[in-house]
Formats: C-alpha cells, sequence, structure tokens
C-alpha cells in the first residue's frame, strides 16, 4: 500500500508540475501575470508568495492550476480590468501558446523520460524462453513457489520451449486445475495450480512474467525511438478514443480514475523504477492529449473560444465565458463522479 501510495504521489506530481510550468514559463515570457501556481486543488495548504505569484500546495491532490490575471477559467473569476499584464490583454496568438503550453510540455516530458530509459536501460527485443521474470503478489504462481529466474519446462505434460506456448496452454484453462513442471538449479520442482479466470478477458492467469532481453542504446538512437514510442502511444490512444465514441469499447472498461493510476503505478513501481518512468511517460502522453480535446474547462476548450475570438476579430463576451465554462464544469463534475464510482467497481 506504501508503494502505491508513494508511486502514485510521484507520477501525479511530476505530471502536474510539467503541465503547469508550462503554462506558467509562457505566460510569464509573453508578459501575463500569474497569480497563483498550485499543485493540487483548493483550498490552500501552505506555499509562499515570491512577487505577484503564490506558490502554493493545495488539498486536494487531483491535479493543479495556474491562476493568470484576467482569465475566466474554472474558478470563474470575471475580474478584468484591461490591464496590460492581464490574459485578455494578450494578443490571441500568444493567448493559443500559453494555453497549448501545458499540453506541449507533457508531450516533450513523455519523450525526454523515454529517452533517459532506453539509454540507460534499454529497449526490450524479445522474451528469453520460459524464463520467469517476476511473480506477482498473491497469485497462483508464488503460492505453489515459483519464483523469478525459474524456467517452465512442461504444463499439463505438455513440453514448453518458449512463452508464447507457455501462456496459450494457461490462459485457455481458466478454474481447471493444471500440472506445471519447472526447474531451479538444476532441480525439477512440480506442482498442480489453478489458473484465477480474468473479468474482463475471461482466460486465465497464474501470475507470473517474462524475462525481456533488452538491448542498450546510443545516445542519438535512444532520442528517436523515444520519439516514436510516444507517437505510437498518440496514435494508439486517438484508436482507443475512436473505438469508445463508435460503441465498440464500453466506455466502463477504458476509462480509468485516480484508483486505477493508483494501482498501475504501484505495480509499475514493485516492478522497478524504470517501469514507473515509462507508466509516468505514458500517462503524460495521455495528460497531454486529452486535455487538448475541445472540451470546455480543458485547454482544448480554451483553445476553441481564442479560435472563435480570432475568426470574430473581437473577444467573446465575459457572460458568454463563463457560461460555456458553468456548462463544462457540470458535465465535468458529473464524468469525475462516474469514473470514481467506475473504479470503485473494478476494485470491490
Amino acid at each position: 500500500m506504501l508503494t502505491t501510495i508513494l508511486a502514485f504521489v510521484f507520477v501525479l506530481g511530476l505530471l502536474v508540475f510539467v503541465h503547469e510550468l508550462g503554462h506558467f514559463i509562457t505566460a510569464k515570457m509573453v508578459g501575463i501575470r500569474v497569480e497563483r501556481f498550485s499543485l493540487g486543488f483548493p483550498p490552500r495548504m501552505f506555499g509562499k508568495k515570491v512577487g505577484d505569484t503564490d506558490y502554493c500546495i493545495s488539498w486536494i491532490p487531483l491535479g493543479g492550476y495556474v491562476k493568470m490575471s484576467g482569465m475566466v477559467d474554472e474558478s470563474l473569476d470575471a475580474n478584468i480590468k484591461g490591464e496590460p499584464w492581464e490574459y485578455m490583454s494578450k494578443p490571441v496568438w500568444q493567448r493559443m501558446i500559453v494555453i497549448s503550453a501545458g499540453s506541449i510540455m507533457n508531450f516533450i516530458a513523455a519523450v525526454v523520460i523515454y529517452a533517459l530509459v532506453f539509454y540507460f536501460v534499454g529497449i526490450g527485443e524479445g522474451i528469453e524462453g520460459t524464463i520467469v521474470g517476476e511473480t506477482f503478489s498473491g497469485k497462483p504462481a508464488e503460492a505453489i513457489g515459483i519464483r523469478a529466474g525459474d524456467v517452465i519446462t512442461s504444463v499439463n505434460g505438455q513440453p514448453v520451449k518458449t512463452w508464447e506456448e507457455l501462456t496459450n496452454i494457461i490462459h485457455q484453462s481458466p478454474d481447471l486445475e493444471i500440472a506445471i513442471e519447472w526447474q531451479r538449479d538444476g532441480q525439477t520442482l512440480s506442482a498442480r495450480v489453478t489458473p484465477q479466470r480474468q473479468a474482463e478477458s475471461n482466460i486465465g492467469m497464474i501470475g507470473i512474467g517474462p524475462t525481456i532481453k533488452y538491448r542498450q542504446l546510443g545516445f542519438a538512437e535512444s532520442w528517436q525511438t523515444g520519439f516514436t514510442q510516444s507517437y505510437t502511444i498518440v496514435r494508439l490512444t486517438i484508436h482507443a478514443l475512436r473505438l469508445i465514441i463508435t460503441g465498440q469499447e464500453p466506455v466502463r472498461d477504458a476509462i480509468g480514475g485516480p484508483l486505477r493510476i493508483a494501482e498501475e503505478a504501484g505495480k509499475s513501481a514493485k516492478l522497478g523504477f524504470e517501469y514507473l518512468l515509462a507508466f509516468t511517460a505514458f500517462l503524460s502522453l495521455n495528460l497531454g492529449f486529452f486535455n487538448m480535446l475541445p472540451f470546455p474547462v480543458l485547454d482544448g476548450g480554451h483553445f476553441v473560444l481564442l479560435l472563435l475570438e480570432g475568426i470574430r476579430r473581437k473577444p467573446l463576451s465575459t457572460k458568454t465565458i463563463i457560461v460555456v465554462q458553468k456548462i463544462g464544469m457540470a458535465f465535468l463534475l458529473a464524468l469525475i463522479v462516474f469514473i470514481f464510482f467506475n473504479d470503485l467497481r473494478r476494485v470491490l
């Protein structure tokens, strides 16, 4: 539990900081006054004011925000005076840069993290036979004594030489007892085990992972591979979103919130710091992508309002912006409640 909590705080804290830092830096660059840089949502816990900005930690650790002077955001603060340092006083193109900078920083962070992992750890290029790389706590494999480094030689009397052969037999035997044989330090061990049925996929699993072969990458290749990996994940994310919209993928199975993130962060941390970093990069890409969807309250929603302002050659009225933000907030709160209870359904 402690590992899961610490991993969750690390992942979410890093992603929120990077995202809000993008807004903060670009706002400062174009001369917009930043009133608050907060990790977490109100109420404010503690912090320190330096110059015009209150740098703080807030009590609700599910995000963060940068409050810019003269901007109508989710706080619905309509205190716009027309001062030169206010958000609305800046040209549309500058405000577009500021709004999109958070997601851009998330994309950049993902590429950097992947590149560092590939450079220092290497890239997985296959599986070493049937050598067990890990056993998961509380699963059947651990209960019968299988450990990392063991070589599984047969299942139900059928010899297995590849991980695919091994998992195919196990996956086809949910809730059915099977005989499994493995070697450790030249000694042959055996036991009977019942693969657990997975509700989502209806396959059997005993809780083991393979040993991955890694190849070290050079500096330039690491950066190239980091970019390629990030691009691939964004494409897969777009494809997954398309499946959800068209009804081919159930929303309840596809969407996860803080509890699911914490769960996956904990699993990644137990595998090793490099796995936690890779999960952080994956989540950073998702955060950057979904934040730029054209939905009120999100950065993409603000971007659409700026596009409309540019086309009309005059800003939307403050009243209109507030109405749009209120509608977006209501829908977003409903979505948050749905995601929270969906997470609880999975856990319980």
